[in-house]
């Protein structure tokens, strides 16, 4: 699955910042957002009386990976291989993930 690396605020609640080395070398697990996950091949459904361009035939396979595509995960700050063009993007498998995330709206935490 492709997942975009969540970044830390530099700032704390109390105010104390934190500079980009310090956060890296206390972390162990990397915070993300699943932009796309592993699907089974495509159905195309093609008519051949319909002469529009448009590509409503064509669908995206189901999702095989079991992590809903949005989701916000935890996996280990080594794991997955790094984009070249996006130093923000990782290939992670779903094997090496930790957690799912569930994020609670502060007003709903009891």
């Amino acid at each position: 699955m492709l997942v975009r690396i969540v970044k830390d605020p530099d700032r704390l609640d109390s105010g104390l910042f934190l500079p980009e080395g310090a956060k890296e070398n206390a972390r162990q697990a990397l915070l993300g957002e699943v932009v796309e996950v592993a699907r089974t091949m495509p159905k195309v459904a093609y008519d051949l009386d319909d002469d529009d361009d448009d590509d409503e035939g064509a669908t995206l396979g189901e999702n095989v990976s079991g992590v809903p595509l949005g989701a916000k995960v935890l996996f280990g700050k080594q794991r997955g291989l790094a984009v070249p063009w996006d130093e923000s993007l990782r290939v992670v498998d779903v094997r090496h993930l930790l957690a799912i995330v569930d994020e609670i709206p502060e007003g709903e935490i009891q």
